[in-house]
């Protein structure tokens, strides 16, 4: 990888991981245009420009963090079945879902959804809520609605928002509730692959992964700024179009 490589793949992954359009897709996708093929380095890479996006999460709702217990208690209960599923099914998934046509079905299927579930949207009365007095029940649900995320192309984001719609949240409530389940969820994934990254890595290559952590914190920390924008104005139609987009693209790349 060069240091152009480097910073593309950064800003995908900063951008893509917190919308409903999925990060992995998008990063195959990018991977494979620029000829960037898996090994050790690029498996660490991706730690470090996720551990970047995360930063990003911690930095904008850091506030939040601090307010009491009961926010991490509902977190918890909602990362359970991810937690569980993840543990029993990692390497399956990682052996046989991984592929292009798995990804670009997840993908407008997904896109399908978000465009119903804007609708529902619209024409729900539901009242605003603080994220601490979700109940358990959402909580485990909407944890259960992440754990189809661990298909590739579905995107944690959108399954977690649309659970949370599902459920009777509302489009902020459900959109701010996903990017803080993200912590727990993406905390725990990207220490198990760093667990197993035992490589020694150049100069060189650690100023790249200084620079991927850099510019995915900078590009996660502005689309989510932009993204509760866009959702609170717009709704989720565009995202659910984008998806549809992209999923053909993603076909008609495969089968070229």
């Amino acid at each position: 990888m060069n240091i152009i490589q480097t910073i593309i793949l950064a800003a995908i992954e900063g951008i893509t991981e917190f919308l409903p359009v999925s990060s992995t897709g998008h990063m195959i996708l990018a991977s494979s245009l620029m000829n960037i093929h898996d090994n050790a380095f690029v498996k660490s890479f991706e730690i470090a420009i996720q551990i970047g996006a995360i930063g990003a999460i911690i930095m904008l709702y850091y506030k939040r963090f601090l307010k009491g217990i009961k926010i991490y208690i509902k977190l918890g209960i909602a990362f359970i079945p991810t937690a569980m599923i993840g543990f029993l099914a990692y390497k399956t998934i990682k052996m046989h879902l991984f592929n292009p046509l798995i990804v670009s079905t997840a993908l407008i299927v997904g896109g399908v959804i978000l465009i119903l579930v804007d609708k529902r949207v619209v024409n729900s009365k539901t009242q605003y809520m603080e994220l601490e007095d979700i109940s358990y029940k959402h909580a485990i649900l909407i944890g259960l609605a992440q754990c189809v995320s661990m298909i590739p192309g579905v995107s944690r984001a959108a399954a977690t928002i649309i659970g949370g719609v599902f459920n009777g949240l509302n489009k902020k409530q459900a959109t701010e509730f996903s990017f803080l389940l993200a912590v727990p969820t993406m905390c725990a994934a990207t220490g198990y692959d760093l667990i197993k990254t035992d490589a020694a890595f150049s100069s060189y290559e650690q100023t790249l992964l200084v620079i991927g952590f850099a510019v995915a914190f900078i590009f996660a920390y502005l689309a989510v700024k932009i993204f509760l924008k866009i959702v609170e104005n717009y709704g989720f139609k565009y995202f659910g179009y984008y998806r549809i987009l992209i999923g053909l693209v993603f076909i008609i790349y495969a089968v070229r």
